[in-house]
């Protein structure tokens, strides 16, 4: 089992940058993969970016070319940078670590976007 701690979250406005960070209680190596889901309200969570063990990366359509997933297995950490944000990227924003067996959730962080 692993703890994984979402911060960065906040209040942006449209144009603007935030970056999330993804604490994880242990090491990372183990993962498969590791990444970020969101969910506005009302709306079914979907994936946003992964990044797998060996570092290949994968995004939503919707935020190629405007987010950008990386690791630092040395701080067990996971970010997400997140330029050129829009009102439609308004969510709570959870990190996951998916291993062979069980995929681990965060509590999530809230991002909001508007003027």
């Amino acid at each position: 089992q692993v703890q994984l701690v979402e911060s960065g979250g906040g209040l942006v406005q449209p144009g603007g940058s935030l970056r999330l960070s993804c604490a994880a209680s242990r090491s990372i190596f183990s993962f498969n993969a590791m990444g970020w889901h969101r969910q506005a309200p009302g709306k079914q969570r979907d994936l946003v970016a992964t990044i797998t063990s060996g570092g290949l990366t994968n995004y939503a359509t919707s935020v190629k070319g405007r987010f950008t997933i990386s690791r630092d297995n040395a701080e067990n950490t996971v970010y997400l940078q997140m330029n050129s944000l829009k009102p439609e990227d308004t969510a709570v924003y959870y990190c996951y670590a998916r291993g062979v067996a069980v995929t681990n959730w965060g509590q999530g962080t809230q991002v909001t976007v508007s003027s």
